[in-house]
């Protein structure tokens, strides 16, 4: 490698396959880090405090002082400062450093680059200054860089994908208790076909907050009848039912979304250790009905998009993922037939929409890592 980087790192985007808006729910989430990633080149610069990010896809530098870090008008810029803060908590060992970023994750996915930026620059700081953090320090850096810089109030489940990941495997991941559980994902003949509406509404991020404040006043008011509920996490199907008539109509339909989406997570891991793909299918399409009617966090492209499957034998589940509003659809396809389905949506949703579709193949991988080094 150039002699001009002391270390190179590798941080991937990720899938999940099952789970969503449930992490900040402290459910269940079924994911794993892809093969699309973000490489990370950093040297130390000889300085005490002087830092400059520049990042290649964008071609722009960012530069700042670790002696007077805080939160930024530049919304990229707060991804950096916000774990550069959570890292300067934690230890005062990082000096001045120099770091270009590259990166083949299509922004606005839903495939959470931003936690990918978070792990890889954790990451390599933790190894260009011997900063003795664990993994799990940086998966917590990188979920409080979302929080206190960026202002999205996510759950845990990217930033512990990006790093956590198993090649060969998906996560399953109590969002509660932090414990998981490496799950073979052997899925032959089918394959993981990402398809990219190419479209972001701008109600994502305050959506997304708005939701979450939902389910817990959803939970507040379940919480006076069963003190013991802290959480959507602890409320059975049956239980919600009692609240049918209390919680208004649409509150109701939030919590009653995350309370199902609870039971789907847990089933469709036993559909894949049993080797049950149809079963995982089903589940997926019950998870995009939920999202797109009862938690309302889908929009006319993804929907067009999963009801677009229906019509292929092929594809045995579809849904939208991410926080939604835009993104992609994740299918579940058989290999043979990836080039014919992907050539024929895409036609389909130009006609309809006038928007190009992008279709990409997601192969599960190991997490965040050490590419090169000097």
């Amino acid at each position: 490698m150039a002699t001009e980087y002391d270390l190179v790192v590798d941080s991937p985007g990720r899938i999940n396959i099952i789970g969503e808006h449930t992490d900040y729910n402290n459910g269940f989430v079924l994911p794993t880090a892809i093969d699309k990633i973000i490489k990370f080149k950093f040297r130390k610069n000889g300085s005490a405090d002087k830092c400059t990010v520049h990042s290649a896809n964008f071609n722009t530098d960012f530069s700042f002082s670790l002696k007077d870090v805080k939160p930024s008008k530049e919304q990229w810029a707060n991804y950096i400062l916000g774990v550069i803060s959570g890292i300067q908590e934690l230890t005062d060992k990082i000096e001045g450093f120099d770091c270009t970023l590259d990166s083949n994750i299509p922004v606005g996915s839903g495939i959470s680059s931003s936690a990918a930026l978070e792990c890889g620059l954790a990451f390599g700081l933790n190894e260009l200054f011997d900063l003795g953090l664990t993994r799990l320090q940086m998966v917590k850096i990188g979920q409080m860089a979302e929080h206190n810089y960026v202002g999205t109030k996510c759950g845990i489940m990217d930033q512990f994908a990006s790093v956590m990941s198993k090649d060969g495997h998906v996560i399953l991941l109590d969002c509660q208790s932090l414990e998981y559980e490496y799950v073979p994902i052997t899925i032959k003949p089918y394959k993981i076909l990402l398809l990219n509406t190419n479209v972001s509404h701008n109600l994502a991020d305050g959506e997304y907050n708005k939701r979450r404040a939902m389910c817990e006043a959803g939970v507040e008011t379940i919480a006076k009848k069963y003190p013991e509920v802290k959480s959507l996490r602890d409320v059975s199907p049956e239980m919600l039912t009692e609240f049918k008539g209390i919680l208004d109509d649409v509150t109701y339909n939030r919590c009653s979304y995350v309370v199902d989406e609870k039971v789907r997570v847990l089933d469709t891991v036993e559909a894949l250790k049993n080797n049950k793909l149809d079963e995982m299918g089903a589940n997926m399409y019950a998870t995009h009905e939920g999202l797109s009617k009862l938690y309302e966090v889908s929009c006319d492209e993804l929907d067009f998009l999963v009801d677009f499957s229906k019509n292929y034998d092929s594809v045995i589940g579809s849904r939208m993922m991410g926080g939604g509003f835009g993104g992609c659809t994740i299918n579940i396809i058989k290999e043979d037939a990836v080039k014919e389905f992907s050539e024929a949506a895409e036609k389909a949703y130009f006609d309809k929409f006038n928007i190009k579709l992008t279709a990409f193949e997601a192969n599960p991988c190991g997490g965040t890592s050490i590419s090169e080094t000097k």
